[in-house]
């Protein structure tokens, strides 16, 4: 079995270690201490008196701070150990560790501690194999500061550690030679600044010097406000309220402001998405705008800042498209890859004017209607005249950069995930049916921005004809009437591609599919062989590329169900969505923790404890909020001019739930809702 790896994180900087707190570079997993996609520390090993440290326990304060309580040498030790070794870790824009050493004896402990520390400024690009750097070293034991730099042109990463204590500096590490009393202690802090430095060495983003135990007051003061601007939740299902408290926690953990940037938006997860995401941030701010809706003007700000307005096949930027991924790491910053700046997504564009017509809705916030109208209408204008790439009228995509990009540019982005159900791969320029509904709900929503906000009845009406005639022309290209089900994508030439997934279930929360359809949709997707009772599987079994533990071809994602329940709820298909709500937020409370990325596609009666996935990201920002979104879907909130709609349906077993200060237009208002077993099978009255 894998040793269990810790974090702690703040924004876009993270460390990874071992269960004893040590960071030692392993090719599966990126430890280490990383920020801005460059890790600044790939060695952090404690040894007292040459010995390594086993753990007895941790802490696990907040998502920034934790506490390895540990002894000296192996497990055989613990029942007579004279000597413990406290390491009290925190994050922010830096890294501080106290190591505290007590004597339990009678007699003075005379003892040798030791860090050894590196860093080989590895590109989270290249985790499995990192290039060889040559890394200069400053070493000085008078200021107690080791200084580790790395420099390719203008690219320039700093590791500045210094120490409280007296200890020996030298240029693999820092040791200290100590006396500690008869039942006493000896402590030293150690911080480590992560520096960015420019042309001609400026400082871009240097570490913060404030004193640990301030910055830590700070950082608790930063999310207990964050808690209390979001609702409250009161709920008979004792195991609820953890879940609901600790999604909250990671979307704070998640938060950060990117260089030369103030307001902070969601990055995508640990540990693979530390970095800004435009879909997973635009889909996370969809999900918690009843909870956290400070989330999003920042982040529609952001993606309106960085929107495409050039022709650039690299990195397939074209005006008007909004950004698919921002990277700053070296591969980046010298093309090595093309992320530094790159727009490889074909659902990001609609996505945008879906999240500021429903943040308005939610908000009243017309102003920021206004300042983002020109982003906006050339987001609406790039769905016609490049994404309609074949000139068909649906929205495609098609990787143009030279030197590869991603095969799929949809939220199932892995190379496997658009695939035919006997596993023939599709051709390229392939329309993926739940851009279709994206689309569609974008034209809808531009229509009404038009004609409510920018003055423009023009621009409404033909943003209204386009989109009836997308619904029209959808529904006669996309249904397939022997399955009685839409086909997941069409090909250029137009032959659909017939397997039956998940996405569907997006084409209900777009309300791109007619009435008269989605009954047939909904039981597919509550079928068994989509339905795990844990969630939604990304493709049905039965088929040929079906596979459990495939990420985009048989896994449950609490983000595609968390769309596809509220998808549900808007066809009046209530029981269904309450079916699966139920089944995440049980498997969130079995896992108690943070929610994963994915789970296996087992059925629920195969296996009566969620399984993750090896490579799954947790937290990841689109899965928390997923959790959040659930619970919005089950007491269907609802805006409704300057009121709030409540319309709960719960599942068996709820009880009562109440969510209290629910944030809007309205003020706060108070929304509750008990299970139908509680209410002789009647829904609640709506409040």
């Amino acid at each position: 079995m894998k040793q269990e790896l810790v974090s702690v994180l703040a924004g876009n900087a993270f460390a990874v270690s071992d269960a004893q707190g040590d960071m030692e570079v392993d090719p599966r997993a990126p430890v280490g201490l990383i920020s801005f996609d460059t890790r600044f520390l790939s060695r952090w090993v404690l040894t007292v008196d040459g010995q390594r440290l086993c753990a007895l326990s941790r802490d696990d304060m907040t998502y920034f701070e934790t506490r390895f309580f540990l002894v000296p040498g192996s497990a055989s030790h613990y029942v007579d150990a004279d000597v413990s070794v406290i390491r009290h870790r925190s994050i922010n824009d830096s890294f501080n560790e106290r190591i505290t050493v007590l004597n339990h004896s009678a007699e003075p402990a005379d003892l040798v501690v030791r860090m050894d520390i590196g860093s080989d400024f590895a590109d989270t690009a290249e985790i499995r194999h990192p290039a060889p750097r040559e890394t200069i070293v400053q070493a000085s034991s008078a200021d107690g500061v080791l200084r580790l730099c790395y420099r390719r042109e203008s690219f320039h990463r700093e590791t500045v550690v210094s120490t409280t204590a007296p200890g020996e500096v030298d240029d693999r590490g820092i040791t200290y030679r100590i006396t500690v009393p008869a039942r006493g202690q000896w402590n030293t802090d150690l911080h480590v600044g992560m520096n960015i430095l420019g042309e001609a060495g400026r400082d871009l983003r240097s570490s913060l010097e404030s004193h640990r135990r301030q910055v830590r007051h700070d950082m608790r003061i930063d999310l207990r406000g964050w808690r209390e601007r979001a609702p409250q939740l009161v709920a008979e299902r004792t195991t609820l309220r953890p879940v609901y408290e600790g999604a909250l926690a990671d979307l704070a953990a998640l938060r950060y402001a990117p260089l030369a940037y103030t307001g902070r938006v969601p990055i995508g997860g640990l540990p693979w998405a530390m970095t800004i995401y435009g879909r997973d941030a635009l889909v996370t701010c969809l999900q918690t705008l009843a909870f956290t809706p400070e989330l999003t003007p920042p982040t529609l700000r952001l993606l309106a800042q960085d929107q495409g307005s050039r022709l650039d096949d690299e990195h397939e930027e074209e005006p008007g498209k909004i950004l698919g991924e921002i990277r700053y790491g070296e591969s980046a910053a010298f093309g090595d890859l093309p992320t530094a700046i790159s727009y490889a997504a074909a659902d990001t564009t609609p996505l945008f004017v879906i999240l500021l017509d429903e943040y308005e809705r939610w908000s009243g916030d017309a102003d920021l209607v206004r300042e983002l109208r020109d982003p906006a209408r050339e987001a609406l204008d790039w769905l016609d005249e490049y994404g309609d790439a074949a000139g068909d009228g649906y929205l495609r995509y098609q990787p143009r950069s030279p030197r590869g990009g991603p095969v799929n540019q949809g939220w199932k982005n892995s190379p496997d995930a658009i695939v035919h159900r006997d596993g023939r791969v599709p051709g390229p320029s392939r329309a993926t049916c739940e851009l279709q509904g994206y689309a569609y709900d974008a034209k809808v929503r531009g229509a009404r921005l038009a004609r409510e906000f920018w003055d423009d009845p023009v621009l409404a009406d033909r943003l209204d004809r386009q989109a009836a005639a997308l619904k029209e022309r959808f529904n006669r290209d996309f249904w397939l009437p022997e399955r009685e089900y839409y086909a997941l994508a069409l090909e250029r030439d137009g032959t659909p591609v017939e397997t039956l997934t998940s996405n569907i279930g997006h084409l209900l929360w777009s309300g791109i599919v007619t009435e008269d359809r989605s009954a047939a949709v909904a039981g597919h997707l509550l079928g068994p062989q989509m339905f795990s009772g844990w969630g939604v599987r990304t493709l049905a079994g039965g088929q040929l590329p079906y596979n459990p533990v495939g990420a985009h071809v048989g896994a449950v994602w609490p983000s595609d169900n968390s769309v596809i329940a509220a998808g549900l709820r808007r066809y009046h298909h209530d029981d269904e969505a309450a079916r699966i709500a139920d089944g995440l937020l049980a498997a969130a409370e079995l896992l108690a923790g943070p929610m994963p990325e994915a789970i296996a596609g087992y059925s629920r009666t195969v296996t009566r404890y969620p399984v993750q996935l090896p490579m799954a990201g947790r937290p990841q920002a689109w899965s928390s909020g997923a959790l959040l979104m659930l619970l919005g879907t089950l007491l269907g909130l609802r805006p409704c001019g300057e009121n709030l709609l409540v319309d709960p349906v719960l599942p068996e077993g709820f009880g009562r739930i109440e969510l209290l200060d629910v944030p809007g237009r309205w003020g706060r208002s108070d929304a509750y809702g008990r299970d139908r077993a509680t209410t002789g099978g009647r829904r609640p009255r709506m409040r």
